[in-house]
């Protein structure tokens, strides 16, 4: 008995891991979150593994129709496992019908969907990019001050047909209006007339989170270039398939969609021109 006595309290002695994990942000439908874990530990969510910084930080995104409960997978550099149920709210998303467009813009022709997919391609390959870069941990601020005309999650019936949602934020403002980034990053893709975005450009902001703008009249940036916060990167225009001139906002976590007005504080008011 002496012997049994001994070993078990050798076991109850041996040092208990105290691991870190916490998670902020918007825990709901095309939400966005970014998490912390001790430095030196893995993640994986849906399946897949995360990056993690150096400092034990990263991101992980909700998709439009994200189940209410995900499941995020940590493995301290012990070896130790443990997954962490975080819940997600649902959302209510609206009906927006769309009249007036062009029927080429809703139903393309078959050298239209070359087009289309050959747009998609580049799209994809800019959102595959995994750098190590934290520019989405800083505040986001508003790209265009305007009028909210489209909101994320929105179903499209489009010239009385439906279609996919709506993965952005229309803001309505005059051509030419300056389009500012909304945080640090580095421009992945540009591109002055696709089929249904017009002028489009993408901004990377590291750990597969970017931006994207579209319906651009001009394009101010070069890819490969680095912009800070707050720099003129575009203007708006009505390129693509619109009906008048706004900037769609969208953002993304490599292939899933998030609304980028949860990230940034409600819309100020225009300032109004002085006679």
């Amino acid at each position: 008995m002496q012997r049994i006595f001994v070993v078990l309290i050798a076991f109850f002695c041996l040092p208990i891991s105290v691991s870190a994990f916490t998670l902020e942000g918007q825990l709901t439908q095309g939400g966005m979150a970014i998490g912390k874990v001790d430095p030196g530990a893995a993640v994986r969510f849906q399946g897949a593994s995360v990056r993690v910084s150096p400092e034990g930080l990263f991101v992980v995104g909700f998709s439009r129709d994200a189940k209410s409960t995900l499941e995020i997978e940590i493995q301290q550099p012990s070896g130790q496992v443990k997954k962490h149920p975080i819940h997600i709210k649902k959302r209510t998303y609206e009906i927006q019908r769309i009249d007036g467009l062009p029927p080429r813009k809703v139903s393309p022709s078959k050298e239209d969907q070359v087009r289309i997919s050959k747009d998609y391609a580049l799209a994809r390959e800019a959102r595959k990019i995994d750098d190590p870069r934290l520019d989405f941990t800083q505040p986001f601020i508003w790209p265009v001050i305007g009028r909210i005309s489209g909101v994320y999650g929105s179903q499209r019936i489009l010239n009385g047909k439906p279609r996919r949602p709506h993965f952005g934020v229309d803001i309505a403002a005059p051509t030419g209006t300056p389009v500012k980034a909304p945080a640090d990053g580095v421009v992945t893709l540009v591109h002055d007339d696709m089929f249904y975005s017009g002028g489009t450009l993408i901004v990377d902001h590291g750990h597969g989170v970017s931006t994207v703008y579209m319906h651009l009249h001009k394009i101010l940036v070069t890819k490969g270039q680095a912009v800070k916060q707050g720099d003129v990167i575009a203007q708006v225009g009505a390129t693509g398939r619109v009906t008048g001139p706004h900037l769609h906002w969208g953002m993304n976590w490599f292939e899933t969609r998030l609304d980028p007005s949860l990230l940034v504080p409600p819309m100020p008011k225009p300032v109004e021109a002085k006679n």
